[in-house]
């Protein structure tokens, strides 16, 4: 019978275990002023990635600041998607509190008073159907992520997913 016990012991450890590591990504909450309000992840109309006269521009992901006291440099934060593909923050940007910026595609001026920063590449990031979207501190440090598909997150059917308020 101590044998049985034990086994049983291990067996409801190794199930609370699973359980445990089973949580999806975007469900944790990470240490972090910065996080992703939302993101358009599908642009309006059809899709061009051209350079001249395309719609890259028109998605892009919102970084908002939360923090009520701290500003903080985007400097060093990175932006990828689940395969891979990323963009860093390779110059000061700094958030006030409650600030905010538009990480748009495609080729443009990037202002601080404007709130956008360009990603310089017109191709799109995000996937229309379904991604992962990681915001990562310089460090490596998970900031936030979330999760989508376009069938249970975009009811309304639009492109955009809000995140945070």
């Amino acid at each position: 019978m101590h044998i049985r016990r034990h086994v049983l012991t291990v067996a409801a450890a190794a199930g609370a275990l699973a359980v445990v590591t089973a949580a999806p990504a975007q469900a944790a909450e990470y240490s972090s002023a910065l996080k992703i309000k939302g993101v358009q992840y599908d642009a309006p109309g059809a899709d061009s990635n051209r350079c001249s006269g395309g719609n890259t521009k028109d998605e892009y992901l919102t970084i908002k600041n939360y923090s009520r006291t701290a500003t903080v440099d985007l400097k060093g934060y990175v932006v990828k998607d689940a395969t891979g593909n990323k963009f860093t923050f390779t110059t000061t940007h700094r958030l006030e509190p409650g600030d905010y910026v538009k990480l748009r595609g495609g080729r443009g001026t990037n202002s601080d008073a404007g709130n956008v920063v360009y990603r310089q590449n017109c191709n799109f990031i995000w996937n229309n159907d379904k991604d992962t979207i990681y915001l990562l501190k310089p460090g490596g440090a998970r900031a936030d992520v979330h999760s989508y598909t376009k069938s249970a997150n975009d009811r309304d059917g639009n492109g955009y997913i809000t995140y945070h308020g």
